[in-house]
């Protein structure tokens, strides 16, 4: 394990490296510490197919994770302590990984979430619903996910 800003840097999966140069890697970005590890845990059982490489708890830490580690996938909480899911994709220059974002939100923001097809689980996640959605966020196109990250931000707006 290697100490990270804000996390640490620990794989779940084991493997060799030529099996995980193949697998689908992910961050998981959310400020509470029993959520990162439920969540970590839980892929490591239901989508053994993605390699968790980091864990961080905040906006700032999740940035240089994403720009360091270039992950495909992010499990991304909406509300963190030092600003939302929504100010770290800001941030970035481009979003080339895929997103699923984890929240325990309201009715508005599910509708919204719905209405722009991204990928999206409630607190509690339950296994059944993680998995569907990494199978689903793994066949979608990127260039898709663009399109409907950008829907978001207007249902959402």
């Amino acid at each position: 394990m290697v100490r990270w800003p804000g996390g640490t840097l620990e794989p779940w999966n084991s493997g060799t490296l030529e099996q995980n140069s193949i697998m689908p890697t992910a961050v998981i970005i959310d400020d509470e510490p029993h959520n990162r590890d439920t969540l970590g845990k839980m892929l490591e059982r239901q989508c053994p197919q993605v390699l968790v490489v980091g864990k961080v708890c905040g906006v700032q830490s999740g940035i240089v994770m994403i720009r360091d580690l270039q992950p495909d996938l992010v499990f991304l909480d909406l509300n963190m302590a030092d600003g939302s899911g929504f100010d770290l994709l800001h941030a970035l220059s481009s979003v080339n990984f895929r997103v699923i974002f984890v929240s325990a939100m309201d009715k508005d923001m599910i509708r919204a979430f719905r209405l722009s097809s991204i990928e999206f689980l409630l607190k509690p996640v339950s296994p059944d619903e993680l998995k569907s959605a990494v199978e689903r966020v793994m066949k979608s196109e990127m260039k898709h996910f663009k399109l409907q990250l950008q829907a978001l931000e207007e249902n959402v707006g």
